[in-house]
This record gives structure tokens, sequence and C-alpha cells, in this order.
């Protein structure tokens, strides 16, 4: 239990918020394709602490940082402080590991360098690093599927949520499905085993989708910074606004999940950037 956080709850929902791919800078005026990602950041964190929603728990799925700057770390911290519930991290491929882990796997405040949650009396959160260090495209090494066996294989009369950075299913845009998870069906194989498995959640791809792989549904999140154009074989940015997302993990296994975009700001990249 030593790397297990556990939420206790009797409530008959366990709520969760997912940000994603906030790409920050050492400083905070820097800007990814046009968009001040620290303002960006600023304000969903803003419109998700004024919402009704309430909620448990913070998953932040990745690519917290775009220049490995120790100051970039600290100000993810010092921002996300103000929801007042528990962060839980995970690597993405722009994340540099050395600094990140130096500064979040120090259990203060309220972020946990924990990735396998106990929440409420029915549900498993496993957070997995599907980073491979200086590319783009995402692989669960075999100590990360033994460990997800592990976790699956010890709480059999609990639910799972999956949670990674990177994605699985297709997204039709050729430049960016180059960079998807390299073996999911190594992970496919590991969860075939397990009909508690309920839901795989990533970032990563700029986007949201709401989706089926293999019978498990899946969901991607919209990034707190710039939005990739779904269904785009070039490298393209699209309109729609810095966004979050919601889940609901209901005691029958069931999961409800919205999408959420920024209402009270507007930012808009560089239309005529051709990459990053």
């Amino acid at each position: 239990m030593i790397n297990t956080h556990i939420y206790d709850t009797d409530a008959d929902v366990v709520r969760l918020v997912q940000v994603t791919d906030p790409h920050l800078f050492k400083d905070e005026k820097g800007e990814l394709l046009g968009i001040n990602t620290q303002a960006s950041f600023a304000q969903v964190l803003h419109e998700i602490k004024a919402s009704s929603y309430e909620y448990e728990l913070v998953l932040a799925t990745g690519d917290i940082v775009q220049d490995s700057s120790e100051e970039a770390y600290l100000r993810f911290c010092q921002s996300i402080q103000q929801l007042d519930k528990m962060v839980f991290w995970l690597p993405g491929n722009h994340d540099f590991q050395p600094k990140m882990f130096s500064i979040l796997n120090q259990e203060n405040g309220n972020i946990s360098p924990k990735k396998h949650i106990l929440v409420g009396k029915k549900w498993q959160i496993v957070m997995l690093d599907s980073q491979v260090f200086g590319v783009p495209h995402g692989e669960l090494t075999p100590y990360q599927l033994d460990w997800l066996d592990t976790k699956l294989k010890e709480y059999p009369d609990r639910y799972a949520l999956i949670v990674l950075h990177h994605h699985i299913l297709p997204t039709h845009s050729a430049w960016l499905d180059q960079h998807n998870l390299r073996n999911a069906h190594e992970l496919l194989n590991i969860l075939s085993h397990y009909d508690y498995v309920k839901g795989i959640v990533y970032g990563h791809i700029h986007q949201a989708v709401n989706g089926l792989w293999h019978g498990y549904k899946v969901m991607a999140t919209p990034s707190t910074c710039i939005q990739f154009k779904p269904d785009s074989n070039v490298f393209s940015l699209d309109l729609l606004q810095p966004g979050w997302r919601e889940i609901e993990l209901h005691t029958d296994g069931t999961i409800h999940t919205q999408v959420h975009r920024i209402k009270q700001a507007t930012f808009l990249p560089n239309m005529h950037e051709e990459g990053y």
C-alpha cells in the first residue's frame, strides 16, 4: 500500500477533473504557437474553480512543461494549489523527468507522486508512464505493464480507470498518429484478463475524443493551451478554446464524462505555424 493513495468516501459517485498538456515555460510570458500557455492554464483553473462541479481529485496527464525548466514545474505547482484538491500526475513526451520528479515527487501541498489511487468503495485509478525519452511517440515498458498487471490482480473487487499520456485511438491525422502509443497491443493483452477495467483516459492529442477501443471507454481531453485540428493529415491548429474534462465514476461501473472549454476568455493561436 506504500505506493497507493486511498481516498475513502461512501458517496455513490466519485468525481474527477482532468487537465492536460499545459506546456508551461520558464518565462511566464512564454508562448506556444502564439498562445501564452501560463495565461491559458490560469484561465482553465479559474473556470474550474468557479464552476459548480464538486470533485474529489485532479489528474494531470503530462506535457506539464515545454522547455524542461524547473521554474515552469514550480509554477505548475503554485498555480494548481488554488484548486485545493489532491493532484496526481504523470509525464508526457515533452516533460523532463529528472526535474519533474525532483519537484513533483515531494508529497507536499496538494501534489502527490503516487500512481495508484483507490477511490471510494468500488474504483481504482492506475496511472502509467508512456514516455520514451527524446521522441514524441509513446511506449509502455515491461515494468509498467507488469506493474499494471499486478495492481489489477491485487484489486479484483474494484473497477479500473487507466490513465496515460499517449493516445490509443487513431486521430485520422497522419502527422499526429505517428506519435501514438506504439505497443497498445501489449496494453490490450494485459487488460483483456480483467473484465473490471472500464475506461482509459489520456491527453497528448490536444483535442476531445470520446470513443470505444475493444470495448473500453476511451477519453482524450483538450489541452489547456493550443488545440490540434482533427482529421488533418498535415500539422494544423484549431480555433477551439482550451479545456478540461470532468469524469464521474459510479458504483455500478459506469463512467459519465463531459468536456468543458473556457468561456470567459479567448485564446487564438498563430494559424500560420507549421509545427512545433
